[in-house]
């Protein structure tokens, strides 16, 4: 019995509700009194341990002179039990998951080194349900292509940028072919990277030989809409250059020092070195 006992706890009831509880299921229906003595539940208590019982829904009153009581039926209350804790497990599960996500959100993990960071990006590649979009560099492809290669014959829709050898190709690829990759690479201090998955992760890094590649990691929803925004920018201004040519979009900025500086991170009187 005691094992009963345990397991009864286990569910929510005090040792003195389980006593109660099975002394009634033994014999009933009867009173408080009859309870108390076959049960071992103190007399002084056994009027509070039957209130709980039916708070519970383990025990009914039996409307009688003098009042008696007896149990639910072990398989009524087992069912109820049952189902209020699948209702709680499921509540729990919602909205446990939702505060972890919401945690989860305010984080920015840090990440360095070249082999940490790669390992991140095909980590997070590999997690990817619907859609992928990457800004990369030439010598990450070969990390990254079968990871990528199986995520597109499951179907998930991949956009890369590429920085390097037009032969390449990770997904719909857009070659940046407009400012060479030494240019970028100055201007960003590196080989700036993006991976960014089904709207809800993106790792934004950047390795460089100059010192410590670094990496940050997160769910935040803003970060992960402006990186991807990022590469949809990038892959519209290098389908524009392509359809209208080179010689038009150097118009458009080259004499404007506002847009120079955006578009070459330098002032106007370094512009010089990039012709």
């Amino acid at each position: 019995m005691d094992a009963v006992f345990k397991e009864l706890q286990k569910l929510g009831f005090s040792p003195y509700e389980c006593k109660a509880y099975v002394g009634l299921l033994k014999t009933h229906p009867v009173t408080g009194y009859e309870i108390s003595k076959r049960s071992g539940v103190p007399r002084s208590m056994i009027y509070e341990v039957l209130g709980k019982l039916m708070d519970k829904g383990a025990v009914h009153l039996v409307p009688s002179e003098p009042v008696k009581y007896s149990p639910v039926p072990a398989e009524e209350l087992i069912d109820r039990l049952r189902k209020q804790f699948e209702e709680s497990l499921s509540y729990l599960e919602k909205e446990l998951t939702m505060l972890q996500q919401e945690r989860d959100i305010d984080v920015i993990w840090h990440i360095r080194s070249d082999e940490m960071v790669m390992n991140e990006i095909t980590e997070m590649i590999a997690r990817t349900e619907k859609e992928l979009w990457l800004s990369v560099w030439e010598p990450q492809v070969p990390m990254i292509q079968a990871a990528v290669e199986r995520h597109l014959r499951e179907g998930v829709h991949v956009f890369s940028v590429l920085f390097g050898s037009p032969d390449k190709t990770i997904g719909a690829t857009f070659h940046h072919d407009y400012m060479t990759p030494e240019v970028v690479r100055d201007r960003t201090g590196g080989h700036l990277t993006i991976a960014a998955r089904d709207g809800e992760e993106v790792i934004i890094a950047n390795f460089t030989d100059q010192s410590t590649s670094w990496a940050v990691k997160t769910h935040d929803p803003v970060l992960v809409l402006v990186a991807t925004e990022y590469i949809r920018h990038d892959i519209m201004i290098e389908k524009v250059t392509a359809q209208f040519g080179p010689e038009r979009l150097d118009a458009l900025w080259r004499n404007n020092p506002d847009l120079v500086h955006v578009m070459t991170g330098r002032r106007p009187d370094v512009l010089n070195d990039l012709e």
